[in-house]
């Protein structure tokens, strides 16, 4: 099976502060790929330069074949091969629910009204909030504008959807809506690059785990089961016995 997303020696600086560093990371089409480890890591910056959000200063990304670039003139048409959901939801304020989903698809696709429509208010029901579409976004909980934000990256039909830490900023009890919902899409077949701090869901979810430490790939590998019994690199041990310290002395 050819590679979806197909990564070459990426290379990344902030004011010549080296982020990402010689990354290489292939991707195959209906892959759950599941990016852990420090904060500050380079995990989030890895996720925008994977559509085209950052320029990078070496190497290439390539999507279905096509090269991610930011100066490419069709950068618009390649970002909707790569959907992104953000931690911070980036819904419109002004707009309600249903305008929100379906602006993109009309302003950037070119598609009609109704057709958007129809397909968001079915996307709504599935994720149990067909009775919210002509709210606005301060009218929802944390965990509803975070499916809602999902909702509208799967409305543009992307090969791949990245998502960048979504459950971070919402309360305990919200948490379990989205990762559900992010499990029902892992269990359709949808591609997916996801950075998380939720070991349990990373577990269940995941057909590969990348292990993230200070801009490189420390450890990558698709025995899953075996990264969290027993991971093979050091660094990666030692951020997961301190994770799983953590969440001991949380639940005490």
């Amino acid at each position: 099976m050819n590679d979806l997303l197909d990564v070459k020696h990426l290379h990344k600086e902030f004011d010549n502060n080296v982020v990402l560093k010689d990354i290489n990371l292939s991707v195959k089409k209906g892959e759950v790929v599941v990016i852990i480890g420090p904060s500050g890591c380079g995990k989030s910056t890895f996720l925008r330069c994977l559509n085209g959000l950052e320029e990078i200063q070496s190497g290439v990304i390539r999507v279905d074949g096509l090269e991610v670039n930011p100066k490419n003139k069709d950068i618009v048409k390649l970002r909707q091969k790569i959907g992104m959901v953000f931690q911070s939801y980036e819904l419109f304020p002004h707009l309600s629910v249903i305008d929100n989903l379906i602006i993109a698809p009309m302003k950037v696709q070119k598609r009609k009204r109704e057709e958007v429509t129809k397909e968001a208010l079915k996307l709504l029901d599935r994720v149990d909030l067909l009775d919210k579409k002509d709210m606005y976004p301060r009218q929802l909980s944390g965990g509803q504008k975070q499916r809602v934000a999902i909702v509208r990256a799967l409305l543009v039909h992307p090969e791949i959807i990245l998502f960048d830490e979504v459950t971070a900023a919402l309360d305990p009890e919200m948490v379990y809506e989205v990762l559900e919902t992010m499990q029902e899409l892992a269990r359709q077949g949808s591609t997916m690059i996801i950075v998380t701090h939720e070991m349990n869901f990373a577990k269940a979810v995941a057909d590969k785990i990348i292990f993230f430490d200070k801009g490189e790939i420390v450890e990558e590998t698709d025995d899953v089961e075996g990264f969290f019994a027993s991971p093979k690199t050091e660094r990666a041990a030692k951020f997961l016995d301190r994770f799983q310290f953590t969440a001991k002395e949380t639940k005490e």
